[in-house]
This record gives C-alpha cells, structure tokens and sequence, in this order.
C-alpha cells in the first residue's frame, strides 16, 4: 500500500489544534521573508497544510491544483540545494525529510540485493509445516541481507519468523540472533510467543540500541554484535528510528522486517512500511519482499470485518490513493448482517455523552482489578501474573484524546476530581500508561501497569510486566511521565492485544479506516464497536 499523502485541509472543518494552527501560520510567514521571498498566498496556504500533515507523520502533501504546483515550482523556497521544499510531481516534501527518506529506503533496498552471509552454504530446509509463501520467506532470510515479511492477522507471521530462526540455526549453529519491536507490549508479546522455544533475547528496538534520551548508544561507531536481527510491528517504526537501527547494524549482518501495512502509520514522521510497499520499491526488492496470503485462524466477525478494510495483496502504484485511508462507513452494511453472538457486535449511540454501557464495562473491570490488588504482594508470582492478565483483559480504544468520545472524558467520568491528584490518590487497581522510554527500568513508552499496594497500610506502587515473567515493583515518582490508561488512543495502542476489546469511533471528520482495522485488530476474543447514532448507509 502507498503511503497517502495529505491533501489541503478545509478551513472550515480543520479539525486541528490551535497550536498547530498557530505553528503552521507562523512558518507561512518565516519561511519566505528568510529566504528573501516575496509573500504569496497560494505558498502560505501550502506551507500551512504541509506542516499539518507532518504533524500527523505524514511527510508528503499532494498539490492536485496545477496552479499551486506551478507556485511552488517557480518559488526559491523549492530549489536546489537550499530551498526547504522539494516538489516531486503532484508531491511536496520538506527537503530535510526527503533527503532522509531516500537515504534509508535506498539502504534498505540496498542490504535486500546484497547476499545473505549464509548464501550457498547449504539446502534451504525442509519445514513441512509451512506453506509456499512461509517457504519463500525461509529461502529469503538465507539469501538476503534484508527480508520484508508481511500478513494480515493470523497469516503465520511468528511461525514463519521461527522457521527463519530455525533454518539460519542450521545454517550457523553460532549465529547471534535478536527479536525487538518497537512498544514494550509487542516486544512482551513476541518473547512470549518466541523466545521461550528459541532461545532468542527479545527487547524493545530503543533498549537494543542503547536509548539514551535523543540519541543512541548503538550507532556506527559501537555497531551490534548481531548476525540476524528480527523486527516485529514494523510499522510503528518511522524513519528516524529505521535510520538508527540502520546506523547500529553491521553490514554483514541480516535484517528481517515483519509487520501488517494496513495498520496505522507510526506518529513520527515517515511510514517506512507503506513506503516500501510502493510498487517501484517492491521491484526493487524482488524476492526479498514476501507476503503472507492464507489466513490459518479464524477470528470470526472480528477477522471477516478486518479482512474488508485490507487492501488487496501486492505493491501499490506510487500516486495510487491507499485503500484503507477513508470512511469505515462503507461497512455499514456488512455490520447490519452481524449474527447474535458473534465475536463482534455493534451498537450506536448519543454522540453527545459517553455510552453508560461502555462506562459500566469499565466499572467492572475496575472492581476486578481492585480485588485482585488485595491479594497481591511483591515475590507472589502467580499473584502478580493473575492481576497482570486481568490487566488484559479488557481495553477500551478511541482515536482522539479530546472530546466527548476521547480518552479525557473517558478518565474524567471513572476517576473524577482524583483525575488532578497524585497518583498515589488514584484508586487502586488503576491502569498507569508509561508515556516515554526508560531502558534502565526495562520499560518503554507505551507500556501499561497496575496502581497497587505492596501490603495493608502502605503507600501505593506501580506493577510492570517486564516480559520474560518478570514483574516490576516502582514508585510512582520514578515513573516521570505518565497518565491513567483506563483507554487509550488507538496509536497508542499498537503492539498491544487484549481478550475483549471496546472500540469508540466518534465522527473525527478524518480518515478512519486504518484505525478502525488497527483497533479491531488488538482483540483476541471479542470486540465490540460503537458509533454515533445516525450514521446513514
């Protein structure tokens, strides 16, 4: 799938913050007077959507308007080598991202022509579990110094990747092999389905390189000692954090992408994913790009509604708009056909409140989890693990963090005014979202404990999962960045899973497929979607 670049936004429905607003406004205004510009209007109105459109990660603007086009194209904001724009066709880039993008892609595609150190040493094995497309990706990682994996749910990703693991093993009894992905959640989830069987050390991607703050301990000059080095959830990785991994890996050394293009887009600027998708790049990358086609577990409702929002399988044309960037709507006649008890089920509701029978969802895992917290005690395993998984077993998702559907109000309705006190004050068995890296903890951005109480009488801790069966005991003063996570975003909620899952799409006047089958996605067992009353076929 291409990525799709912004378009201009209409002024009258801008759905965006004020101070973006103000951002873009005030870059309209520099940009020209420091590069001697005189001002136009048609530059203004561009340079104000393209800021907006990297605010959401998006590093392209399309200038469908041929006038427009021609503005930029006459405009020393636009020239080599100093001007900060770059028009390519109907698309306009900042030149600094450009610039970045075309180097990592270029990389990338390089690494996939190079051969595999493991080339020529013997037949690729045997692994009759697999299919011809598992197979290929098996052939890939042997002949291939870089290998993109690709599937929707349910395709065989993690089988596949531990047939890679076993064949290269075979290869090279010796090799130095690592798993990461980029949240704590979809690392946790990858060493629990991995790592056990094969031995492999799995972290997230910034505790591999050593994060530390903005920059990396990992990086040319002190490379990883890795032959074969796998990423999960790969798009979330945007192209600074590609860049790092590029700069930190030997040249000898393979790397394998694993990742589902439908997903969102990572917040960052660049969607390294959706750009090698591009049919141009795809080429590029011949054999070493494969893509998991057959579905082996049947998710029901849940996997039939995913499978709708899906684009078809194979590269996209580069000015192809990508499918999944629109309305969820168009579904709407498909939720109608929903059966009583399915895996997935679907309500509407008032628009102008939170719906009572989401907040009494969240009402009872909240007692749940409270109860669970009185018999839990730091070193009691079981116990830790009980409530850990409780943990799990709900999540309540919504695209936006404002409004009468957003998490905000969410927070606002179950804690009220302990919303604005310590965390100590907030009840116990209350979900605590980690909101930046802390390698030295073993946690990273994005990963989600429990408020509870180490034994009657004392002050509240943080539990953490840390992966591995290690939990994690913290005072809250040592979690510096943080907020309640009884709901979250939906791109914060990338990497993770939870048994039943509640979705919140309120109408954002945004594209909202991508996040739709991103949230739909999240759930193991049951889903259930909640829409605005008076959504028309």
């Amino acid at each position: 799938m291409s990525p799709s670049p912004a378009t201009l936004p209409d002024p009258a429905g801008d759905p965006r913050p004020a101070w973006l607003a103000a951002l873009a406004a005030s870059l309209a205004e520099a940009l020209p007077r420091l590069h001697g510009v005189q001002g136009d209007p048609a530059l203004d109105t561009v340079i104000a959507a393209l800021t907006g459109a990297l605010a959401e990660g998006q590093l392209e603007l399309l200038l469908a308007d041929p006038e427009q086009r021609r503005a930029v194209a006459a405009s020393p904001l636009a020239s080599d080598p100093w001007g900060p724009l770059v028009l390519e066709g109907e698309r306009l880039l900042w030149r600094r991202w450009h610039a970045q993008r075309q180097q990592v892609l270029e990389a990338l595609i390089q690494r996939a022509g190079q051969p595999s150190a493991l080339a020529e040493a013997g037949p690729v094995p045997a692994l009759a579990r697999l299919d011809s497309d598992q197979q290929r990706a098996v052939a890939a990682v042997l002949n291939h110094r870089l290998v993109l994996l690709e599937g929707g749910p349910g395709t065989g990703k993690t089988s596949t990747v531990a047939g890679m693991l076993e064949a290269v093993r075979e290869r090279n009894g010796g090799a130095r092999m690592h798993l990461a992905a980029p949240t704590g959640k979809a690392a946790a989830r990858l060493r629990a389905n991995l790592a056990p069987s094969e031995a492999v050390p799995c972290t997230t991607v910034h505790r591999l390189l050593e994060s530390q703050g903005e920059r990396f301990g990992r990086n040319r000059q002190h490379p990883l000692e890795l032959d074969l080095l796998v990423i999960d959830e790969v798009s979330m990785l945007d192209l600074a954090l590609m860049q790092a991994v590029l700069e930190a890996l030997p040249a000898q050394a393979s790397l394998v992408l694993v990742g589902d293009g439908a997903q969102l887009p990572p917040v960052g600027p660049g969607p390294v994913l959706l750009e090698l998708q591009r049919a141009d790049r795809r080429q590029a990358l011949g054999p070493a790009a494969v893509e998991l086609r057959t579905t082996y577990r049947n998710g029901g409702a849940i996997a039939e509604l995913a499978a709708s929002l899906r684009p078809s399988p194979g590269p996209k044309p580069v000015d192809a708009a990508a499918q999944g960037s629109g309305d969820w709507r168009h579904l709407i006649p498909q939720l109608r056909q929903l059966q009583p008890g399915a895996n997935l089920a679907w309500r509407q509701a008032s628009p102008r409140r939170l719906p009572g029978e989401l907040l009494e969802r969240l009402q009872r895992q909240q007692q749940e989890l409270r109860r669970l917290c009185d018999s839990t005690r730091p070193g009691d395993q079981q116990a830790e693990a009980r409530l850990l998984a409780q943990l799990d077993a709900l999540l309540v998702l919504t695209p936006v963090r404002r409004g009468r559907w957003g998490v905000e109000a969410i927070h606002r309705a179950l804690l009220g005014e302990r919303l604005e006190q310590p965390v100590q004050q907030w009840p116990l068995g209350t979900p605590v979202l980690c909101q930046q890296n802390l390698p030295e903890l073993g946690l990273a951005n994005g990963d989600v404990g429990i408020l509870t109480r180490p034994a009657a009488g004392q002050e509240p801790r943080l539990l953490f999962g840390v992966g591995g069966g290690e939990h994690l005991w913290l005072h809250p003063a040592q979690l510096p960045a943080r907020q309640p996570a009884l709901a979250l975003t939906v791109h914060k909620a990338q990497g993770s899973e939870a048994e039943e899952v509640w979705i919140l799409m309120p109408d954002t006047g945004r594209p909202s497929d991508r996040l739709l089958y991103t949230a739909l996605t999240r759930a193991r067992q049951r889903a259930e979607l909640i829409t605005p009353e008076g959504d028309k076929v």
